[in-house]
Formats: C-alpha cells, sequence, structure tokens
C-alpha cells in the first residue's frame, strides 16, 4: 500500500494494461492511477491525489478526505452490555476492544484470502 497526505491506496497488477494500477481505498470518491514501477506508483499516487484536490477546490467542493476514525454502530442493549462486559473483564475500554475485535476479524479475513 502507498500513503499520501492520508490517501491510502491499494496497489494491483493489471494484465491487460500490462502495469501496476492504484486506487485510493480511505475515502468514496474515485482516485486512481497507474504506473510500471514503484517509483512511477510514488510519483503517480502524488499527481493523482494533488490534481483532486485541485479539482475540488476549483469547483469548491469539499475534499472526501480519509476516514476519521470514528463511527456510529446502533446495536441491541443486551449485545451493548455483553461487549462492555467483555471489555471490562480483559482490562479495556469499550472502544478498544471492539478496535482489537474488529482487527482481528480483518486479520483473519486476510488469512482466509491467502490460502
Amino acid at each position: 500500500m502507498l500513503e499520501y497526505k492520508g490517501y491510502v491506496a491499494k496497489i494491483d497488477f493489471d494484465n491487460e494494461l500490462d502495469c501496476f494500477v492504484g486506487e485510493i481505498i480511505n475515502v468514496r470518491d474515485v482516485i486512481t492511477f497507474q504506473g510500471s514501477s514503484a517509483s512511477e506508483l510514488k510519483k503517480e499516487i502524488k499527481k493523482s491525489v494533488d490534481c483532486y484536490l485541485d479539482f475540488c477546490k476549483k469547483k469548491k467542493k469539499n475534499p472526501d478526505r480519509p476516514f476519521s476514525g470514528k463511527f456510529m454502530v446502533r446495536i441491541p442493549p443486551e449485545i451493548h452490555r455483553e461487549i462492555y462486559s467483555a471489555a471490562k473483564s480483559n482490562g479495556l475500554s469499550l472502544n478498544k476492544w471492539i478496535a482489537v475485535s474488529l482487527q482481528n476479524i480483518i486479520s483473519n479475513l486476510d488469512d482466509h484470502a491467502r490460502h
């Protein structure tokens, strides 16, 4: 993955184009770029993000910013109570317990994808 100004990109290889393609993954807007080497990808992510920010500025549109790390989740009260208890019994805050749990889920998904 590459990062520039807080924008994080996932890189894949495109067989049809015979090059690497990058896509910014931590915003809702579509920002893409491509290159044939690591140094070219690093240069192109900067150009694409800067171009996107300039475009937004010219259109007087607020650019989509990388996620803040905050989100609201509505759950039944009994589940709320259970996860609060699980967090406390592990010596963690509710936020920390949820973050660790979500990270574990992501790691498990990544492990399954590799197999």
